[in-house]
């Protein structure tokens, strides 16, 4: 073979390993989403610690030519061979569904449910709030989806990205098409959207003489009543539904370590190094399924619209609860805290007060909020393991 030969067929190999050669406009417009998203994160601060990660994850996926180097190869159904990339064997914790129950341990840690024990009245609220759950699967299931794909776009009202994740992974196998990528997304960016969500339905709901009310401040909670709550929650619904257990155990494991105040290592361990590291994980592992060949359907754009429903009837639920109990109450609730059931913590217990001080800038509601909102949390986890245990058998 001559130089010139040698150059050729040198070139000629470039060209056609490069990503020039393989792309498709797919990949291109999915760029242009991930970009967008990125913008979102980092210049409006749209729930940056998983979107930014995700927008990332779906990026470096869809440079042509760049899948089977960060990914892996994949057989004719397109599921990983055991021939991997770096992201492809990271995406283990979310195939055998390990990283959202790790990021409700980190939850757990964080989370102070002593406005949930101090009234724990807010538990129907957080309830109620679930009605954006079963309501959206009945929407998808009427679109034409089958029973587990509805489940697992119906729990995008949960407002709670690990259990949206949760919930579709482990039906997987029940559904037709992957549809983790499309909910990831449709719900990490509504919980973004919250403000400008439920603001709107929060003053359409409820009368200014509603949102001036002041509710009588909390009473202490003991440490006896915080390490108890979450032994307690565990074993009842662990009785009641073991499919909830996977998230709400570690949840409640978390709290515990929190509360009890003798594994302060490992509750800080579990607040900070534990979580960040598995939010990376998740985040782009998560991206990485947005592939622009599976992504560019027109179901995307029904899982789009089912996820607004699902989050506007959530919160419709939670006020709706909320203003029952402020008549039964003798108007002594306000019910703005109504809108804090849905499970996005602490964001949703913070618009909440925002609204009530725009009618009284001297009422704070937010620690009111905090119980329907904690509750809103253990809500989710609870529907997530029903509607597993109705369709994931």
């Amino acid at each position: 073979m001559s130089f010139w030969e040698m150059l050729g067929d040198m070139f000629t190999g470039l060209w056609e390993e490069s990503g020039l050669a393989q792309g498709d406009w797919s990949n291109y417009v999915m760029i242009a989403v991930s970009l967008v998203l990125m913008y979102l994160a980092i210049v409006k601060k749209f729930e940056p610690l998983l979107l930014l990660p995700i927008a990332f994850g779906m990026f470096i996926i869809n440079i042509p030519g760049a899948s089977e180097v960060v990914w892996g190869k994949t057989d004719e159904n397109g599921n990983l061979t055991d021939d991997r990339g770096l992201l492809g064997y990271l995406y283990y914790g979310v195939e055998y569904v390990i990283y959202p129950p790790l990021i409700f341990l980190g939850i757990g840690a964080m989370t102070d449910f002593g406005p949930l024990i101090a009234n724990p009245k807010s538990m129907l609220i957080g309830a109620a709030a679930q009605l954006g759950v079963f309501l959206t699967f009945f929407g998808a299931v009427v679109l034409g989806f089958d029973a587990a794909a509805a489940a697992s776009i119906g729990i995008i009202g949960g407002a709670d990205g690990p259990t949206a994740i949760y919930l579709t992974q482990a039906l997987a196998s029940h559904t037709p098409e992957d549809l983790l990528s499309v909910i990831a997304i449709a719900a990490y960016s509504y919980m973004a959207l919250i403000p400008i969500i439920q603001k709107p339905i929060m003053k359409l709901m409820t009368t200014k003489k509603e949102r001036a009310i002041r509710m009588k401040q909390l009473r202490d909670v003991s440490k006896v009543e915080r390490i108890i709550f979450p032994i307690l929650v565990t074993l009842v619904v662990g009785i009641l539904l073991p499919d909830a257990i996977p998230l709400l155990g570690m949840l409640m494991l978390g709290n515990l370590m929190r509360e009890s105040g003798v594994v302060g290592r490992l509750s800080q361990q579990a607040q900070n190094g534990l979580m960040n590291t598995i939010t990376i994980f998740l985040g782009v592992c998560v991206g990485c399924k947005a592939i622009g060949t599976t992504f560019l359907q027109l179901q995307t754009l029904y899982i789009i619209v089912l996820g607004l429903f699902a989050f506007c009837c959530g919160t419709i639920g939670g006020l709706g609860m909320a203003k029952i109990m402020c008549k039964v109450s003798g108007g002594k609730i306000n019910p703005l805290i109504g809108s804090a059931g849905v499970s996005a913590v602490p964001m949703a217990a913070r618009i909440s007060e925002d609204v009530g001080r725009q009618s009284d800038p001297n009422n704070h509601l937010l620690m009111h909020a905090m119980g329907p909102n904690v509750a809103g949390v253990i809500g989710s986890a609870v529907a997530a393991g029903f509607l597993l245990a109705c369709f994931g058998g």
